[in-house]
């Protein structure tokens, strides 16, 4: 391992500089290179370095096959071990990357996405390589991996500069002119330029051609000059030329070499071909059986597609052995990858569709399940076969199960096409409209209406349709046609669970929606709805929980919101039911912080990041849930934990992708968090690099994202900017309904951006968002409301106010705002000359800020100390 990570890092960082414990290292160029023969030297120096070494290839007719890359890296390492032994290896992972890897089924009710099972991957290759020594991985024909492949280890290869692992890719820079982008992610994290494997040169292939022919064999310069031209170097057709010319027993000399034209027919796989006829028809047939199977090929299986008797496979197998087209009697495959594409190329075209409809009985028939059956129906034309769509569609949810929803997606697609019976093409569409599969929501779109217009489609399907068809449409931001579709739902159906069911799921879209048309009538809809509920079932609790969260926003009294709360949760609700989602659970959580419950927010905060993670759900839903279990900890004046989990939460939706919700709610989060740990320039950075601010998303974000960017300005003192910015999000705000205070402070914190410009309309402000904190009643709001009041007062009024702010914030878990308020009271009652009275608000506020990490707050605290000519510390008494 050390000779090789050497070597890429004398090649790729230069001399003198640290080797890394790991690498990637790259090698390009076209067919027949030495691609392959490097690879195997490079697998040889692997062992004499005693270094676990896993190897795949990738293959032209497999690469829509999910993760069959990953089986041919990992399988054999797991298949030595016991099923005790692969459970201790796997771990929790088990369960998640089991299934992936053909280790075990997957079960029935888990769908991880696609970051759990690449978080599970990564974990398995960085215990192996820890556990066992140095790693090498090794995987050759990269260009026709398959994508799942390629994505985890384009991600993987990111780390291997940490950890004792060696990646080593080799792959043809011509065959891909459409680069899928899992690969050129893989290329473009290489700090090394690829090594470009340049042909042989005249004199090499003078050697090789003489090597070829045998011990003694003595080749003229002008004869090799002639193959060199021919073959422009390239070793395989090098090769094969110097074959021909063996089997011809043609002298390697100057006056022969013109005749080597006449036999270049034999390079680049053509001359296999004209070798596999002359060796009779059972070859040719068992020889196409290995093309169509790939490394899915067995002896027995190759000759039941093949239709041969096992005696007729084995001599057919014998021979193609004997002649080097093919190695391994028990799983054969071509000696070379040319090879293999020459002789699937050869098969006549109804031949070949044939062979992959028998390839898939076969695979189905000896148990290995829809999946690996799946890439040769794939292959196959539409012929209304109820067999093969039926399969496609077990497929599809195999591949669902194991976290690869683009091959569901294909097998979906493709089942559609054949086309199945009416009963199924219902629900072949209705599963082409899973949220799983959501890559473009117009697609989605037309799946889901097609679906809901056929007649035999289930009636639990249809319901969960018209939902899926709601949440698609907006996604693509088309929120008022997704009302409509739910509100004709409800108004078409004559079932009454239905209809509340259509109602609660349009106020769900309603509530995360950042602009509404009538927040309050949609309000007082939904307070009417909630009286009538008991809370007996799922629906009923997931719409009690909607009101909760509406009353909170609203500033109704948090006793309310707190009583909704609790009938809602019941006896718990789940982040990861695919039929309702997580939104609501959150909300409910969020509830609780915001009415002075952080205990339980954090307590149910923590419950569905676990149930997502035990389900391998990694993706935006995670994201979010460390985000926001970031920003209770920040409401609780944690500020330290708030930031690590703020940014766990932002380096996961990181992953997701850029503009996700995922993001403006971690990217938000943290710049709150920032400022209030006094570091500016850090939050402005962070905004700028994830360039925070207009347009702003059409989802409403957690916290206000336009509220947050108007606090960094107000924060920078650039205040005009500020009032903008708050202005348009009180405005926005309260066309909603939207009142609380703790859910956004835009009024406080705009009151303070106008003080200096406009006092009498910042104490306006202040005075109406005490206002409505009261009418909320929590502790947090009140004191909170009457802080930035304070703030925007003078002398004993202003005074009098933090003492009435100090007060509320004591019996409450807001200990940030309780260190500001304690250090601006302590302040004021220095310029009265109160100083007993300053000197133990100040202390307090040093002790409460110091524990909470503001450093600013300390920092402002222990200025005040000393301008009262008192000790920056509290004297303690030592006993």
């Amino acid at each position: 391992m050390d000779k090789l990570a050497g070597r890429a890092a004398a090649e790729g960082a230069g001399e003198g500089k640290r080797a890394p414990r790991g690498g990637l290292l790259s090698f390009a160029g076209p067919a027949g290179v030495g691609k392959t023969t490097l690879l195997a030297e490079v697998r040889h120096l692997a062992r004499e370095q005693e270094c676990t070494t896993l190897f795949a290839r990738g293959g032209e007719n497999e690469q829509s096959s999910a993760f069959y890359v990953l089986r041919q890296l990992l399988q054999p390492l797991l298949a030595s071990c016991t099923e005790s032994e692969r459970h201790n290896v796997l771990g929790d992972w088990y369960g998640i990357v089991g299934p992936v890897l053909g280790l075990c089924p997957a079960a029935d009710s888990a769908e991880p996405d696609p970051q759990g099972v690449r978080d599970g991957l990564d974990w398995l290759v960085t215990n192996m390589a820890v556990s066992r020594g140095s790693l090498v991985v090794v995987l050759d024909d990269a260009h026709w991996a398959d994508p799942e492949s390629l994505t985890w280890l384009s991600s993987f290869a990111g780390r291997v500069d940490d950890l004792p692992v060696l990646v080593v890719v080799a792959y043809r820079p011509d065959e891909v002119p459409d680069i899928p982008r899992a690969f050129s992610d893989l290329l473009s994290r290489n700090r090394m330029r690829p090594l470009d494997l340049a042909p042989l040169s005249p004199a090499a292939v003078t050697m090789l051609v003489a090597h070829e022919l045998g011990p003694g064999a003595e080749v003229d310069e002008e004869f090799g000059r002639e193959v060199w031209k021919i073959t422009g170097g390239n070793p395989f057709e090098t090769v094969e030329l110097a074959g021909a010319v063996r089997e011809e027993g043609l002298a390697p000399t100057g006056a022969n070499a013109p005749q080597l034209h006449d036999m270049s027919g034999a390079m680049s796989g053509a001359g296999v071909l004209d070798r596999l006829e002359r060796m009779g028809t059972s070859v040719v047939r068992m020889a196409w059986a290995v093309a169509v199977l790939g490394t899915e090929a067995s002896a027995p299986l190759a000759a039941s597609v093949a239709g041969l008797s096992p005696t007729e496979a084995g001599e057919a197998l014998d021979r193609l052995v004997a002649a080097e087209i093919v190695r391994g009697d028990e799983t054969p495959e071509f000696g070379h990858p040319l090879i293999a594409t020459a002789v699937y190329r050869d098969i006549p075209p109804a031949m070949r569709v044939a062979l992959h409809g028998k390839a898939a009985w076969e695979l189905i028939e000896a148990g290995k399940g829809a999946a690996a059956a799946s890439r040769h129906m794939l292959e196959t034309h539409p012929e209304e076969d109820e067999w093969v769509a039926g399969h496609l569609q077990a497929a599809a949810r195999e591949y669902l199960r194991t976290g690869a929803p683009d091959a569901a997606r294909r097998c979906l697609d493709r089942a559609l096409r054949e086309p199945p019976p009416a009963e199924m093409k219902a629900s072949v569409l209705y599963e082409l409209g899973s949220p799983a599969l959501l890559y473009d929501p117009s697609v989605t779109v037309n799946h889901l209406r097609a679906a809901l217009e056929e007649p035999l489609l289930d009636k639990e399907m249809r319901v969960d349709a018209v939902i899926r068809l709601a949440r698609s449409l907006a996604h693509a931001g088309q929120v008022p046609e997704a009302a409509e579709v739910l509100a004709a739902e409800a108004q078409a159906t004559t079932d009454p669970r239905v209809r509340l069911r259509m109602h609660t799921e349009h106020f769900l879209r309603a509530a995360f929606t950042a602009e509404e048309d009538d927040g309050p009538g949609r309000s007082r809809l939904l307070t009417q709805l909630a009286q009538r509920l008991t809370g007996r079932d799922l629906t009923e609790r997931y719409a009690l929980g909607l009101r909760a969260w509406d009353a909170m926003v609203r500033g109704e009294p948090a006793g309310v919101a707190l009583d909704h709360a609790e009938r809602a949760l019941g006896s718990g609700l789940s982040w990861t039911d695919q039929h309702w989602g997580s939104e609501v659970p959150m909300l409910l959580a969020l509830t609780f912080m915001y009415c002075d419950r952080p205990e339980r927010a954090e307590e149910l905060f923590a419950e569905g990041i676990a149930d997502s993670e035990r389900k391998g759900w990694r993706g935006g839903q995670l994201a979010i849930g460390y985000t926001l279990l970031g920003y209770v900890r920040f409401r609780t004046g944690r500020l330290a934990d708030a930031e690590d989990f703020a940014r766990a939460g932002l380096r996961a939706a990181d992953r997701v992708g850029p503009g996700t919700p995922a993001q403006w709610y971690a990217v938000s989060t943290l710049i709150e968090i920032l400022l209030a740990r006094g570091q500016v320039d850090a939050a402005q950075e962070l905004a700028v690099r994830y360039e925070f601010g207009k347009p702003f998303p059409p989802v409403v974000t957690i916290p206000d994202a336009q509220a947050v960017l108007g606090e960094l300005r107000l924060a920078q003192g650039a205040y005009q900017e500020a009032v903008e910015e708050l202005t348009a999000v009180g405005r926005r705000l309260d066309r909603r309904g939207v009142h609380n205070p703790v859910w956004c402070p835009w009024q406080p914190r705009l009151a303070l951006a106008t003080y200096d410009s406009n006092p009498q309309r910042a104490r306006h402000l202040a005075k109406e968002a005490v206002q409505r904190a009261e009418r909320f009643g929590t502790e947090s709001a009140i004191g909170q409301a009457l802080y930035a009041a304070a703030r925007v007062h003078d002398g004993p009024e202003s005074a009098d106010m933090l003492q009435k702010a100090v007060g509320h914030l004591e019996k409450s878990p807001s200990v940030y705002e309780l260190a500001c308020a304690l250090v601006d009271l302590g302040a004021a009652m220095r310029r009265t000359g109160r100083l007993v009275q300053a000197a133990e608000s100040l202390y307090r506020g040093v002790e409460a800020a110091s524990s909470c990490g503001a450093d600013a707050v300390v920092a402002k605290a222990r200025q005040e100390l000393a301008d009262a000519g008192l000790r920056p510390r509290r004297l303690g008494i030592h006993r």
